[in-house]
């Protein structure tokens, strides 16, 4: 059974038909990339995925479990954890708050502990602290632990995102272009990260991205995306090499 399955999704804004018959397949440990030109569909198809828009039609099953209707936390819950294109982050917030809090979904010390202070609110605080350093040590930010997020370069925002996401314990993690306004630099260090994280957590990874040398790099599948319906999918020789791509988008891109 795949880890995450999509089966024929087709979903329309009034009467605009944004995603037509989406299809994917994940399963665990995987790679995969969703590339595409400006306005194709991509964070569409994630936000049908994670719950913030229903579909018109079709199915969505994680771990066999038809998700379609449930809430975005629910979804979350479940182990589906995400970033965003435009970033999503509290502006007088401090960094480590921000892992602690996406953490807070998994207490179990509950209204009590919380009021009286027992050991084990202690001791699981105590956790949740411990893992988000950890997690902002893995994307490389623990440094800016104790500072606003309004303060930080954009570049670092993008990892803030990231190490909150992973506080979920997700099994697939989306990353909805997660280089967007990085340098070169910054751009091989991401690289870098994620490779990092797939490592230690074994997750599923779906991604956006523009950057063709970050996607061809980094996935093992990809899926070319216009006008809301996939024209290819493959490995990253066969999509750099399909004239529809090439037509479509990839040639544009490659000349930037």
């Amino acid at each position: 059974m795949p880890l995450l399955e999509v089966k024929n999704v087709t979903h329309y804004f009034g009467g605009l038909r944004a995603v037509h018959n989406y299809n994917l397949t994940l399963e665990p440990g995987q790679i995969r990339g969703l590339i595409g030109p400006n306005g194709a569909g991509k964070t569409t198809i994630f936000n049908l995925i994670t719950g913030i828009y229903r579909p018109s039609e079709g199915e969505i099953l994680f771990n066999g479990q038809n998700i379609v209707g449930l809430q975005p936390y629910q979804i979350a819950a479940m182990g589906l954890g995400r970033t965003f294109q435009n970033l999503q982050l509290w502006r007088h917030v401090n960094v480590l708050d921000h892992v602690k809090m996406a953490r807070y979904s998994k207490i179990t010390y509950g209204l009590v502990g919380a009021f009286f202070g027992t050991r084990k609110r202690y001791r699981e605080e105590a956790e949740i602290e411990e893992l988000a350093y950890h997690l902002l040590e893995l994307v490389g930010i623990r440094r800016y632990a104790d500072q606003l997020v309004t303060n930080l370069p954009y570049g670092i925002l993008r990892r803030v995102e990231m190490a909150r996401a992973l506080a979920t314990e997700p099994k697939v993690l989306f990353l909805d272009e997660p280089t967007a306004g990085m340098n070169p630099e910054e751009l091989v260090q991401m690289m870098e990260i994620i490779r990092q994280v797939h490592q230690e957590f074994n997750l599923a990874i779906f991604l956006i991205e523009h950057r063709m040398k970050f996607v061809m790099e980094l996935c093992e599948t990809i899926q070319t995306l216009v006008f809301g319906e996939v024209i290819a999918e493959g490995t990253p020789e066969q999509i750099q090499n399909d004239p529809r791509v090439i037509e479509a988008y990839l040639g544009k891109e490659l000349v930037e």
